[in-house]
């Protein structure tokens, strides 16, 4: 199971009087960022709000508007003048700019969030707990949709982890053809300049063995198949939260894959090598998705 940190929310209700509207949506980030927009209703309960999105978001840039529109019978209300006044100036600027209208900006602007607010009214706590309920229907409903998207995400990553497995395959082949090529060379070199007849054949196996041993890349093949087995199996966890356990193993992909290049001295399997990065930064931009 993988949940992107991409995805929207919504959920509406109606309690008592009033209909409460939240939207959620989330975006990637390295840490748990939240813009909040409340009403006045709300902002005494505000801490309470930013924790519940917290613990039910766990990760990334979110942003939340929660608005609430009054359906019952007419309360005392205060006009927050300095809002009207600011929506009155920034509008008529650009009524004028379009030659637009402006016999009926007042009414309109009246009709703008926080513009008018009732002065005397608070959230009950029963009102409250019902509210909390409409909260976790939207938060539920973003993670519906981020677990949608990991699934996309978990295929194209099981695809890429496949490509470099096989790439791995290759290179296996690859490396008996490799060594007899470096002993083909040195030969060659030993041919060139010293003479068949003229150097220790027995000598020269022996620092065939050293130098094969210092190139050798077995280990480092090892190795990233332990880190694909081990990717494969955090993806298959369920544990909603692990694209910073995944990023650190593709760190550990990218040394393999880097000292198995540093060491190849061969054109095919430099080759792979390249391919095998390629597939690696594709997994690495996907990861920077994953909750």
């Amino acid at each position: 199971m993988l949940y992107s940190m991409t995805g929207y929310g919504r959920a509406e209700q109606m309690i008592g009087d009033k209909t409460f509207l939240i939207e959620i949506k989330s975006l990637n980030g390295k840490q748990f960022d939240l813009r909040l927009t409340l009403p006045a209703l709300l902002k005494p309960y505000e801490f309470e709000v930013r924790n519940l999105l917290n613990e039910g978001l766990e990760r990334g840039s979110v942003e939340c508007m929660i608005t609430i529109k009054s359906n019952g019978a007419s309360r005392p209300v205060t006009i927050n003048t300095d809002l009207l006044k600011a929506y009155y100036t920034s509008v008529t600027a650009v009524a004028k700019e379009l030659n637009a209208d402006v016999d009926q900006l007042l009414a309109a602007i009246l009709r703008l969030p926080e513009v008018v607010v009732n002065s005397t009214e608070m959230l009950h706590e029963n009102d409250w707990n019902l509210f909390k309920g409409v909260l976790q229907t939207a938060i539920a409903n973003l993670n519906a949709h981020r677990e949608d998207e990991g699934k996309s995400l978990i295929a194209d990553l099981l695809q890429k982890l496949a490509n470099i497995e096989l790439h791995q395959e290759n290179i296996k082949a690859l490396e008996p053809i490799r060594r007899e090529k470096i002993k083909e060379g040195l030969l060659k070199v030993l041919h060139e300049n010293v003479g068949k007849e003229n150097y220790d054949a027995n000598r020269f196996e022996q620092e065939l063995i050293y130098y094969i041993e210092k190139i050798d890349i077995s280990e480092e093949q090892v190795r990233l198949k332990n880190h694909c087995e081990y990717f494969r199996s955090i993806l298959a966890e369920q544990a909603k939260s692990k694209g910073k356990k995944l990023s650190f193993i593709l760190q550990e992909f990218g040394r393999e894959i880097n000292t198995t290049g540093s060491k190849a001295n061969n054109a095919d399997i430099q080759k792979h090598v390249v391919q095998m990065k390629d597939d690696l930064e594709k997994m690495k931009e996907q990861i920077l998705n994953v909750l």
